[in-house]
């Protein structure tokens, strides 16, 4: 397979998780300012969310200009890193239109550590296909802010249930960690 076929599918599918994402945002029916207070956990939800989709969908691009054979096993592991992801929208508007309950906010953990899960399945899958010398398994390397973030959310799944606001700084963290793209992952683009 072609891999502009399978980069066109997951921008697709990306694209219509954002539009699903910022059409859950509803306008409050009051004209003052006072009103956005009510939404605004709904919108602080959405605004991590959309990090994290674009997180994805960044590294995503960087990740796949370092593939050049696309396989069977490549297309399931991008196919089940989309699946999660396609669960982030209903867990971010359980989370926000909920004020960030315990529950919800663990749940919506738990909707970002099985992409966390996904996206080291597709390495491997990638890794496999183009070979443990590849420029993406050197780039890659022992992977600290891939092994560490899996620990984050599940810390911040279990804090969802002794402080929310705690359990969002973390998942927040985690954001923040990789907002900007593996450089080392710039790097093999750039040489290749």
């Amino acid at each position: 397979m072609e891999k502009s076929r399978l980069l066109a599918f997951s921008d697709g599918v990306v694209a219509i998780l954002i539009t699903i994402m910022v059409l859950e945002l509803k306008v409050p029916h009051d004209a003052s300012l006072g009103a956005l207070v009510a939404v605004a956990p709904v919108f602080l939800s959405y605004v991590l969310s959309f990090i994290y989709i674009a997180i994805y969908w960044n590294n995503h691009h960087h990740f796949f200009h370092l593939v050049h054979r696309v396989d069977g096993a490549l297309l399931w592991a991008n196919m089940h890193l989309l699946f999660w992801l396609s669960l982030v929208p209903f867990t971010t508007g359980w989370m926000g239109e909920n004020n960030f309950a315990p529950v919800p906010t663990a749940m919506y953990g738990v909707s970002l550590l099985m992409p966390a899960f996904a996206w080291q399945v597709m390495q491997r899958a990638i890794i496999r296909g183009e070979g443990d010398d590849s420029a993406l398994a050197r780039a890659i390397g022992r992977d600290l802010k891939g092994k560490l973030s899996p620990v984050l959310y599940l810390t911040g799944i279990g804090l969802a249930f002794v402080d929310p606001r705690i359990s969002g700084a973390v998942y927040f963290f985690v954001a923040l960690l990789w907002l900007i793209p593996d450089r080392r992952v710039e790097r093999a683009v750039q040489r290749a």
